[in-house]
């Protein structure tokens, strides 16, 4: 099993910048894939961005490339998203999500929330104009 816990969420205004953590515990090891994942009200949840084992290969939504990095410290078990010139439609709840796919050695990558395993309890970051 593995848990995951985010942090850094919080109130920013418009053109700041906030950086998210993902702490995993338990069975890290196994963890190939990562992910961000957010969801505002009344909508559906969203990939922002994703990794594979190595970080080698990254994924980023189009309404958020140039602005956000997504990394992973795997010797510590973590993984971030730094999110640079915030916009007010980047308000939402961020997940972070882990899955121990195979593929994920091979420099593949998921975008799709069905194929995470594991899951954060969420992070809520709020951009004001």
């Amino acid at each position: 099993q593995v848990q995951l816990v985010e942090s850094g969420g919080g109130l920013v205004q418009a053109g700041g910048s906030l950086r998210l953590s993902c702490a995993a515990s338990g069975r890290t090891f196994t963890i190939s894939i990562m992910g961000w994942f957010r969801q505002a009200p009344g909508k559906e949840r969203e990939s922002v961005a994703a990794i594979n084992r190595s970080g080698g290969s990254t994924y980023y939504a189009d309404s958020v490339k140039g602005r956000f990095t997504i990394s992973r410290d795997n010797a510590k078990s973590t993984l971030y998203l730094e999110m640079n010139s915030l916009k007010p439609e980047d308000t939402a709840a961020y997940y972070c999500a882990a899955d121990i796919t195979p593929r994920g050695y091979s420099g593949s990558y998921s975008t799709s929330p069905w194929e995470y395993a594991y899951w954060g309890q969420g992070t809520q970051v709020t951009v004001s104009s």
